[in-house]
């Protein structure tokens, strides 16, 4: 069986992502930039860009000179373009090759994207290029192997229901969502000052299907998973998630979520 946890995601559908992870994406986004405390005036750059949650957060909260995003999706980059509109420079672009010059951001930041790439140590090392002497460079991914309880109940039912479906505490990407393998990431890719932080946030249902639906759009591991399931699976495994969650399917429910967040600085 596929590894579903590693299995590389095809991020095409921005509507579909929006309902699964950019809404909760959006919650993240504030207490991060405040933890960074940027001051106005600045030139941003948003690596992995997507819907453009965090952009959208920069241009709200921080006053930028400029905001640049950066991703290899069209479809999110659509998406990103109607929420943001001329308000950002929008690129069509691996992280680990940004089409930007060196020194031209002050703050280079990525969402929920690191533990996606396949080489996480190129895509900062783009990151602190493009970054200015003294300049800032962030970023924040779910605690998969921790405290992300929409993820982590998922595949936990899904293991119980069939015992070779991989354990989401093993692989790359969840070693990488710690705090510890964070700060080393950005110390051996040259940054100086490493500081990471928590950031939890609730993830309020309205009922089960405003849980279970986003599953059933393909974007993600997970909801790739799902789909991938004979349909009696998939419902079996939706009414094992339903009796952990919710009482009733129409019984509104929370959910606990932390980020990990990073910072370094740019070297001369």
């Amino acid at each position: 069986m596929q590894d579903a946890l590693l299995a590389k995601p095809v991020w095409l559908h921005a509507d579909a992502y929006e309902r699964y992870m950019g809404r909760w994406s959006r919650q993240v986004a504030p207490p991060f930039l405040r933890w960074l405390d940027r001051p106005a005036g600045q030139r941003w750059v948003d690596v992995g860009c997507g819907t453009g949650a965090l952009s959208a957060a920069v241009l709200a909260r921080c006053a930028p000179a400029r905001v640049t995003g950066v991703d290899p999706s069209e479809g999110f980059l659509r998406k990103a373009r109607e929420q943001l509109g001329d308000r950002a420079e929008l690129h069509c672009a691996s992280g680990d090759a940004l089409p930007l010059a060196g020194g031209c951001s002050d703050a280079t930041v990525a969402a929920l994207m690191l533990n996606f790439a396949a080489d996480p140590a190129a895509v900062v090392k783009e990151m602190a290029r493009v970054t200015a002497a003294g300049g800032c460079v962030a970023a924040y991914v779910w605690d998969y192997g921790g405290r992300m309880d929409l993820i982590r109940g998922y595949w936990d039912a899904a293991r119980e229901l069939d015992p070779t479906v991989p354990s989401q505490d093993t692989g790359p990407r969840v070693a990488l969502c710690r705090p510890e393998a964070l700060a080393a990431l950005f110390e051996q890719c040259g940054l100086a000052q490493v500081a990471t932080r928590a950031v939890d946030i609730a993830m309020h249902f309205a009922n089960f299907d405003d849980y279970w639906q986003p599953f059933l759009r393909g974007q993600g591991p997970a909801p790739a998973h799902a789909m991938g399931l004979p349909a009696p699976q998939r419902e079996q495994l939706r009414e094992r998630l339903r009796q952990r969650f919710a009482a009733r399917a129409g019984d509104a429910f929370e959910l606990g979520a932390r980020a990990w967040a990073v910072r370094g600085i740019a070297a001369a």
